[in-house]
């Protein structure tokens, strides 16, 4: 299993599930690095200058966003940073929903949710809850500065967190020419339905994942292989890396379930009528 990437907890109402967050997908394609083919060595990334093909130094690079005609508004490390999310360490569940009622165009990557700090029975409790009502949560999270949506899917012993793309990062299909819906649309003749509905009844079958996998991959390591074998390599000298992982702290409050059903409770149950002025200020 991986290194996990996040440590946090998920906030059910005032119950917050320690949980620590592992990648479920890894990349199965071919990793192509680049080599000078005079000498082996790899190549690098260099800063360069577009217009006078020179290499700057870093101290005299600014980041600037692009408007409408073609001017820039440059921005300052510390305006950027001001308007990051603030990090927290909780996955926050603002709502509960049908896992059919997510598009599969919004799904994004997955992870696995792991209990931490003797966490296991509450995790367990929301896992089984949530496979009882049928639903997913809807949760933020954010991870590397960067605040996600995300679905907490129960599957199988594990609670899942899938990242999801905002609504506004999906492209709508208005721009682009498509038939209009239904038969009459395009003058579909029943034969030609009743036909296409065979072949596709004919060709379903249950979904088996191991029986797809990426045949250029595939393709690619065994030409490896053979070179391999036939002691075609170069040597390539290795360049030094870096890498780093940050501290964080989790408070374990596995016992407020109650306190969270008995305060919905009291909200609910105060008449409209006698609400304070003071309300207003939420």
């Amino acid at each position: 299993m991986p290194h996990a990437i996040w440590k946090g907890a998920i906030s059910f109402g005032l119950v917050h599930v320690p949980v620590a967050l592992y990648p479920a997908a890894s990349e199965s394609g071919v990793d192509f690095d680049w080599l000078d083919k005079r000498s082996m060595d790899p190549v690098g990334y260099k800063r360069v200058n577009k217009r006078t093909g020179r290499e700057i130094d870093k101290s005299h690079i600014v980041k600037g966003v692009k408007v409408e005609g073609g001017d820039y508004v440059v921005l300052s490390d510390d305006e950027i940073k001001a308007a990051y999310p603030k990090t927290t360490q909780t996955i926050e569940i603002e709502s509960f929903a049908h896992a059919d009622e997510i598009p599969f165009t919004l799904l994004d990557r997955p992870y696995y949710l792991e209990p931490l700090a003797k966490g296991e029975k509450v995790y367990a409790l929301l896992r089984e809850a949530m496979l009882a009502a049928g639903v997913i949560g809807i949760a933020r999270v954010v991870m590397h500065t960067k605040e996600h949506l995300a679905a907490l899917i129960p599957g199988g012993p594990a609670l899942m967190l899938n990242t999801l793309r905002w609504a506004a990062d999906i492209r709508p299909w208005a721009d682009i020419n498509l038939p209009p819906e239904g038969r009459k649309g395009v003058n579909l003749k029943e034969a030609e339905l009743k036909m296409a509905q065979q072949l596709i009844g004919d060709m379903t079958e249950p979904w088996k994942p191991e029986a797809y996998s990426d045949r250029f991959t595939e393709a690619i390591h065994a030409l490896v292989a053979r070179r391999v074998e036939r002691g075609e390599t170069e040597q390539v000298e290795p360049m030094e890396e870096s890498g780093s992982t940050g501290p964080s702290n989790v408070v374990d409050l596995t016992e407020l379930l109650a306190k969270s059903l008995k305060g919905k409770a009291a909200a609910a149950a105060k008449p409209a009528a006698r609400k304070s002025p003071a309300r207003k200020r939420a």
